[in-house]
């Protein structure tokens, strides 16, 4: 219809208005509404043309390629169109294609300077890819020969293979490799049974594969995965690493290609990689129960399957690979899950199996959408329970009470429902009071975990206290009576934080910590035992007087740091839970002090906190931390590659570094010992509020910190993504605040950091903070503005006009608080100096701006003087009509009186060049004495 044409002509005109004001985003968006109004071929063509600038301009080049193709489509003479995809090719790395391109576009114009340079550009790369290539394939087939050559010394084969993972990671060396059949040569050195030979085959292999689907379908083709997963459930812990490495590499190469938009000839013909994915799932589900693969190589498996299968958000609609894993693989996982290695016979276990399981399971249960789904899982899981539990003979039994444990740990409400089965409570207590101390220790397990939630907590304090008890102080074997502790300090535990209701009398829960430190800190007991014992102290640490006394023990403290740096990954969580505790990081929510009062009133219960969980006490405890080297194990933890460290332990170890960043004398201690550089993976592999904890920590660092050496190199840019995403309403008016200082920091470096924050979309919303009523943020917001209109981008936004951005400026250089006026009038003195025709613009802003600028120019403040005669000095150099306005003012009067100031200063310099220009332009005149008169 007319009103369609019109409103999409209008659209589009917004849009051009917009990007030639340097607001790409805007122009974008505007582009976008458009094309979907738009029913024209011709003009949908156009359409695709500006959003491919757009896009370029955002450097997202895969779909500035796609849109200048539409474009081309429809108008295959559309020079401008031709010349976008030519550069979007060559950033793309597609250098022939962009080359074809950028000829067509000389010949349309052979006098287009534009077309004339890309056109060298793209040859001189061709060229020196071309060498780059012949030089690379020379190398490649040295080494191959060096490999296949039987007489070649071992060590020179060794160095060959070194060579080999070296040149995989270029481009043109990864494609020679592919070429010349390197990948039937890495198959025969995966078979060598070397390990230095099989780790480099791996390693190249991840080179050939990283970023690159149709080189990784090929090779999962030709290698099988079948070999692949053989050799991650090989013996050696690091060949299997490195494998489990290579297949993550591969997963995410295939599920990048199928998100990605393909164009272009050779990508069209690539089937969907979907077959080659189900084909590793395949391998890794029927890993579980083989008794053949080794234990890491288990724990690999199931790493995979954590990270691989379910949905990375909830709002991507398709679960299907976790409903087929849980279709052809939960009953595999299961039986990982019910092994007990020293009872009964199956696949060989690590200390982080079945806590890898409990992870694994977890996740698949979250992902599923409906009760259905979940109805089957816990039928599923019922099912295996039942038919061990209904079998005779006592390995059966334990099997089942085992899997339980594992759900309980995991999807718990699963485990809860499979606690309902007849017989399975009597038959966990009654194996407590076993002789063998291996039934004893799958059955107090079991009753430790299903003490978890409220409804079985109050049963067991009822039937299971007394047992806990006995078994704690009879037992002879510490195994039992450590897991008995446990037990009972997380029934100890079941009031929390809240002082006022506590389980045990006066001083348990102190006699029970005591022992835990004694077991933590005894290195004759097995790995395991001294970790139940920070299990216990993760339930014990609610109280305060147990904070403290573990704040206190420095020997107890470094036991626990060192175990947090073991191989025992099953322990992070509980070191994680501990720290928050000790360190008071966890959420606490203040209660209205009316509600408190109606509800003594009304003879409620009213939570109490500690009188140790005072911030002085908080505060000593955190020093005391730092001594003991708590940043170095939570780095060590961070760092760890296992379903263990999931994204609740994630967000746990984010606020533990919130709390120790807290104090600014702390902060350099944090950065020297990599806290820093530990915190840029916890901002994106957390929960969402993991994440927040983790910015806002970033940002305090950031503040007060040289950001430069505490994010060295290409760190620092890290940084600015997540200090963006606390510019929203969800968080706190501090984590705005801190995230717009931080920002500001880094806005002050260099161009490329400003560059990096208007890419991350930060300058519409440090504009929208600039209206904010607190006047904290909004003076930071303006000096962070202050900053980024160093660059020109931010600068054009000013210089377009329709907008009230200058406006606001003055006014705000006008207000009672000095931050803000310093900010405003800063950015004001900048934005006249490096665009001119802005000074002819603050006339028509306000009524009342020479009032504003004369302010400036009388302030008891230095600074606002200085920015007050800067602001002064550009409009009169832009304009000589407005150096006549400001002369013919009080103006006049005050440079003068600033520019007779006895010591010479920037102000009084500044002055003086104002009068300067005011006599050049012939305003006023110097008389024959010192002073100078209209």
């Amino acid at each position: 219809t007319t009103a369609t044409k019109y409103s999409t002509r209008y659209i589009s005109l917004e849009g051009n208005t917009l990007f030639k004001a340097g607001d790409v985003q805007g122009a974008l968006c505007c582009y976008t509404k458009a094309l979907k109004l738009s029913s024209n071929q011709s003009e949908s063509a156009i359409l695709h043309r500006n959003r491919s600038a757009c896009y370029l301009k955002l450097e997202d080049y895969t779909k500035a390629e796609a849109d200048a193709s539409k474009a081309l489509d429809a108008d295959p003479g559309d020079v401008k169109a031709r010349f976008r995809r030519a550069q979007s090719l060559q950033k793309l790395g597609r250098l022939n294609e962009a080359f074809m391109d950028a000829q067509r576009c000389a010949q349309l114009e052979p006098t287009n300077k534009a077309f004339q340079e890309l056109l060298r550009q793209l040859g001189a790369q061709i060229q020196e890819k071309s060498v780059q290539l012949s030089s690379t394939d020379a190398r490649v087939q040295q080494m191959f020969s060096l490999l296949l050559d039987p007489l070649a010394q071992s060590v020179d084969r060794q160095k060959a293979a070194q060579n080999l993972v070296v040149l995989s990671r270029e481009e043109a060396g990864a494609e020679q490799i592919f070429r010349n059949d390197g990948v039937r040569l890495i198959q025969r050195l995966l078979g060598s049974k070397q390990e230095e030979l099989v780790l480099s085959a791996l390693r190249t292999l991840v080179g050939l594969c990283t970023g690159h689907q149709s080189r990784t379908m090929a090779i999962v083709n030709e290698l099988g995965m079948e070999q692949l997963c053989e050799v991650m459930g090989s013996g050696a812990s690091s060949v299997s690493l490195a494998a489990c490495h290579l297949l993550q590499v591969m997963f995410e190469a295939l599920t990048e290609g199928m998100k990605r938009e393909i164009r272009g000839k050779e990508e069209a013909i690539l089937p969907e990689p979907s077959r080659e994915l189900r084909s590793m799932l395949r391998q890794l589900v029927e890993m579980m129960p083989a008794s053949s693969v080794s234990g890491p190589g288990r724990d690999s498996a199931i790493n995979l399957l954590v990270k691989q299968v379910p949905r990375k958000s909830q709002k991507n609609p398709d679960n299907s690979l976790t409903l087929w894993v849980i279709d052809q693989g939960l009953k595999k996982i299961l039986e990982v899950a019910g092994t007990v290695p020293e009872v009964s016979e199956g696949p060989p276990l690590t200390d982080n199996s079945h806590m890898s399981c409990s992870v694994l399971l977890s996740k698949l249960y979250d992902d599923l959408k409906c009760d259905a789904e979940r109805e089957n899982f816990n039928k599923l899981c019922e099912e295996y329970i039942q038919l061990h539990f209904g079998r005779p003979g006592l390995e059966s039994k334990l099997r089942a009470i085992q899997t339980v444990a594992v759900l309980l740990q995991g999807p718990s409400d699963v485990g809860n429902r499979t606690l309902e089965i007849s017989g399975m409570m009597d038959a966990v207590i009654s194996l407590c009071a076993s002789e063998d101390v291996c039934h004893q220790q799958v059955a107090v397990e079991a009753l430790i975990h299903a003490a978890g939630k409220a409804k079985r907590a109050s049963f067991i304090t009822a039937n299971g206290v007394a047992l806990l008890k006995d078994l704690y102080k009879k037992s002879e074997n510490d195994r039992i009576r450590v897991r008995a502790l446990v037990g009972l300090c997380k029934l100890g535990s079941a009031g929390g934080t809240d002082f006022s209701m506590k389980q045990f009398a006066e001083g348990s829960t102190l006699k029970l910590a005591k022992q835990c430190r004694k077991w933590l800190c005894n290195e004759s007991l097995p790995p395991a035992s001294r970790r139940w014992a920070i299990e216990g102290l993760a339930y014990l640490t609610f109280d305060a007087d147990v904070k403290e006394d573990l704040a206190e023990d420095r020997n107890a403290l470094q036991a626990m740091f060192q175990l947090a740096k073991s191989e025992d990954k099953t322990v992070l969580f509980a070191v994680a839970s501990t720290l928050v505790n000790c360190t008071n990081s966890y959420d606490v929510e203040k209660p209205d002090p009316q509600m408190v009062e109606l509800a003594k009133y009304a003879k409620q219960h009213v939570p109490e906190a500690h009188p140790k969980d005072a911030p002085s006490f908080v505060e000593k405890r955190l020093m005391k931390l730092l001594e003991a080297g708590v940043v170095s194990a939570l780095v060590c933890m961070v760092k760890q590659e296992s379903p263990a460290l999931t994204e609740t332990c994630r967000e746990c170890i984010a606020r533990v570094f919130l709390a120790l960043v807290e104090r600014q004398e702390d902060r350099g201690t944090v950065v020297a010992q990599g806290g820093g550089k530990a915190l840029l993976p916890l901002v994106s592999e957390s929960t969402d509020k993991g994440k927040t904890k983790a910015a806002q920590a970033l940002a305090k660092i950031t503040i007060t910190s040289n950001p430069e050496i505490a994010f060295p190199g290409e760190r620092l840019y890290e940084v600015v993504r997540p200090l963006v995403s606390l510019l929203t309403l969800d968080c706190s008016l501090l984590q705005n605040f801190e995230a717009l200082m931080a920002l500001t920091n880094l806005a002050g470096i260099s161009e490329r950091l400003r560059q990096k924050i208007i890419k991350e979309k930060a300058v519409p919303k440090v504009e929208g903070y600039m209206f904010e009523e607190h006047d904290l943020v909004r003076a930071a917001a303006t000096e962070c503005m202050c900053n980024l209109v160093l660059s020109a981008e931010v600068q054009k936004l000013y210089v377009a006009t329709g907008n009230d951005r200058l406006k606001l400026l003055v006014l705000y250089s006008g207000e009672e608080d000095e931050r803000l006026r310093k900010a405003a009038a800063g950015t004001l003195a900048m934005l006249t100096a490096e665009q001119p025709e802005l000074c002819a613009r603050i006339p028509g802003t306000t009524s009342h701006w020479m009032e504003i600028l004369q302010a400036l120019l009388l302030s008891d403040s230095v600074e606002l003087r200085h920015r007050g005669v800067v602001v002064t000095l550009n409009m009169m150099q832009a304009n000589k009509s407005l150096a006549e306005t400001l002369m013919e003012s009080e103006v006049l009067e005050i440079l003068s009186v600033l520019a007779k100031a006895t010591e010479q200063s920037p102000v009084s310099r500044t002055a003086q060049d104002c009068l300067d220009k005011a006599m050049e332009y012939g305003i006023i005149k110097k008389p024959e004495g010192e002073g100078r008169e209209p």
